[in-house]
């Protein structure tokens, strides 16, 4: 699991290699990931978009953005969670993914929180030292 607090905003991502949908032969790997998010803080937030940063094993780069998450901008009251799941194809074996949420404050405010970077490592990634 991988975490940050950005603004009293806790984003905790759990991501999964999902053998049964990728094929390694044709240079297609499949992961799977679940984010929470907890407001932590004392006032209402709602996640308004999403900004990703995907990075392939070759160094190539996609940004996603976009509204919401998985088709809601939930509003999260303190002490709530919303948690969902969601998917990422690559064509090599490795990768990483980093990004934000936007989100807007019971004053209006908006509010860039971070999500955690982290790497997405098949059975058939074999890092090398140097």
């Amino acid at each position: 699991m991988y975490e940050s607090i950005t603004h009293d905003i806790r984003v905790r991502v759990t991501p999964e290699y999902v053998s049964e949908q990728s094929e390694p032969d044709e240079g297609y790997f499949f992961w799977s990931y679940k984010v929470e998010i907890t407001n932590l803080g004392g006032a209402m937030v709602q996640l308004k978009t999403r900004h990703w940063r995907i990075t392939d094993g070759n160094g190539r780069t996609e940004e996603v953005r976009g509204p919401g998450v998985v088709g809601e901008q939930p509003v999260l009251e303190p002490g709530q969670s919303f948690s969902y799941s969601s998917g990422c194809p690559l064509k090599t074996p490795q990768g990483l993914m980093v990004g934000s949420y936007q989100m807007v404050g019971a004053d209006g405010e908006m509010i860039d929180v971070a999500i955690p970077a982290f790497s997405l490592d098949s059975p058939f990634y074999r890092p090398t030292f140097n």
